[in-house]
């Protein structure tokens, strides 16, 4: 009889961490939030080109309320009715008004086709199995009910990822991995049309922000709780050699001609819809009622191919 199998994701990162790193970091949040910002704001800025209300909202990884802000100085708030307020961690909730919630991205408390509206920025990327949350995200939203996310791509902190990986060649003759893996931005699209979304749509977005010396970038990144928490963590520390030593590669491979050095992010924006039978629907093969040819007003020419070539 063979052995069972297990469906259960693999444990990538280790989530208790994360919720300790970003309840840590909740204090500082506001003085390192403008990746954040940044992507609250696109996502309100995609919201006021939909005309329709959304009576129940949730914004999932709310972190400090960086969403909130941005909703309610646009036009768009008038159309968001509740607004809720989810997060990972507890501090990162605290301080403010309005309806929040401690939740997990990776076990969603909310009833099936009970929301309007789920908005998620910069939190997804860390789920252990993105497509799994995108799933439960969806059988949330009632039919048509829209989804609008942000997530850290491949692209994001390659600088760090190349200078960190050679000190530790150099100083520990082999090297390991100490910043988190992120979705590639091909698979962006993919990811909404597994989880079952209709309609799905990916963007790019390429940030390159400048500092003076690496240790003030990963002072930021300790603000914004985005620091390494890997299930299978590097098993020797990160010593100030070791940090030292990657600082000075990342400034000489990376400074530019004033000193500063660039600090890659790549956002991945995700919009999809909860299908629903009034969606458009793509047009089966030969379904087409008028020839290309005849709706460009050009002459069909026969192309040879295989052994018909001459």
């Amino acid at each position: 009889m063979p052995a069972p199998t297990s469906s259960a994701p693999p444990q990538i990162f280790d989530r208790s961490l994360h919720r300790k790193r970003l309840d840590r970091a909740a204090a500082g949040f506001p003085d390192a939030d403008f990746l954040k910002r940044r992507a609250a704001e696109d996502a309100v800025a995609r919201l006021e080109t939909i005309l329709r209300d959304f009576p129940l909202a949730v914004d999932l990884g709310a972190r400090t309320g960086v969403f909130r802000q941005a909703l309610e100085a646009s036009d768009a708030a008038a159309r968001v009715g509740r607004l809720v307020e989810a997060d990972l961690s507890l501090p990162m909730l605290g301080g403010r008004g309005g309806a929040r919630l401690v939740a997990d991205e990776e076990r969603l408390p909310f009833a099936a086709e009970s929301l309007d509206l789920v908005v998620s920025t910069l939190s997804l990327h860390w789920a252990n199995d993105v497509v799994g949350a995108l799933i439960q995200i969806r059988r949330a939203l009632k039919p048509d009910g829209l989804f609008i996310g942000a997530l850290l791509g491949g692209a994001t902190l390659t600088e760090l990822r190349q200078s960190l990986m050679a000190a530790e060649a150099e100083i520990l003759g082999g090297a390991g991995s100490r910043v988190s893996p992120f979705a590639d931005a091909y698979d962006a699209a993919g990811l909404l049309q597994r989880a079952g979304f209709a309609l799905p749509v990916a963007d790019v977005d390429r940030v390159t922000v400048r500092y003076r010396h690496p240790l003030m970038l990963m002072a930021d990144l300790r603000r914004m709780g985005e620091t390494n928490v890997l299930a299978e963590r590097h098993p020797k520390p990160l010593t100030r050699a070791l940090i030292g030593r990657a600082s000075e590669i990342y400034l000489e491979r990376f400074a530019e001609a004033d000193g500063k050095i660039p600090a890659t992010f790549e956002i991945l924006t995700l919009t999809g819809w909860a299908p629903h039978e009034s969606q458009q629907k793509p047009l089966k093969p030969g379904s087409a009622k008028m020839r290309l040819a005849d709706a460009l007003g050009v002459e069909e020419v026969s192309v040879p191919r295989g052994d018909d070539q001459p």
